[in-house]
């Protein structure tokens, strides 16, 4: 199996929504860059906000699209054919709202979920699903109306500190996960709560 070459935080670009819950997968890949003492910086042949860092050894692109969620795989298809990725080299971060705040899983492969930016990817990609994919909990508004304005919406501050603290533990695994490990990594992440 492959290792990882890169990792693509999802989220909507501005100030109106870095705060938001459907940008969690952005905070983290914020996070990856600033534990490998790199900086994302405004790439417009990516779409994104990019960097090249080593994190703990491994040479790692960083990606945070700044295509709005829903065009997403704009800036993942341009990463990927510019250095020649394979979507099994890719691991997306995103928002899940089937998990609660304060937990995370691990995926690959499988469908969209009714995730927009994962939707956009996979269609990108010429409709290949076996990419990576970390999953953060954000949890679910109780009605599918709500929704839209739930991931929008900003996180209280004890769901922040859950989000943040899985996205901590999150990195922890990064390395296992990194190098193909995907077993020890899950088994780490997985039984990992952080809910209050």
């Amino acid at each position: 199996m492959s290792q990882v070459r890169a990792i693509i935080g999802l989220g909507n670009p501005g100030a109106d929504y870095e705060a938001t819950r459907h940008n969690a997968g952005a905070w983290l890949v914020e996070a990856v860059a600033r534990r490998a003492g790199g900086a994302l910086r405004a790439d417009r042949k990516f779409m994104g906000l990019h960097a090249r860092v080593q994190f703990e050894g491994r040479d790692l692109h960083l990606l945070n699209p700044t295509t709005f969620m829903n065009r997403s795989g704009d800036a993942v298809a341009a990463l990927c054919q510019f250095y020649k990725l394979a979507p099994d080299e890719l691991l997306v971060v995103h928002d899940e709202l089937d998990l609660p705040p304060g937990s995370a899983r691990y995926k690959t492969g499988g469908g969209h979920g009714g995730h927009n930016g994962l939707r956009d990817i996979i269609s990108a990609l010429g409709n290949e699903r076996g990419f990576h994919r970390l999953r953060l909990g954000i949890g679910h508004p109780g009605d599918s109306r709500q929704v839209t304005n739930y991931v929008l919406g900003r996180p209280g501050k004890a769901e922040h500190a859950a989000i943040e603290a899985t996205i901590d533990e999150s990195l922890a695994t990064l390395p296992d996960a990194l190098d193909g490990e995907w077993a020890k990594a899950m088994n780490r992440l997985h039984s990992f709560s952080a809910a209050g």
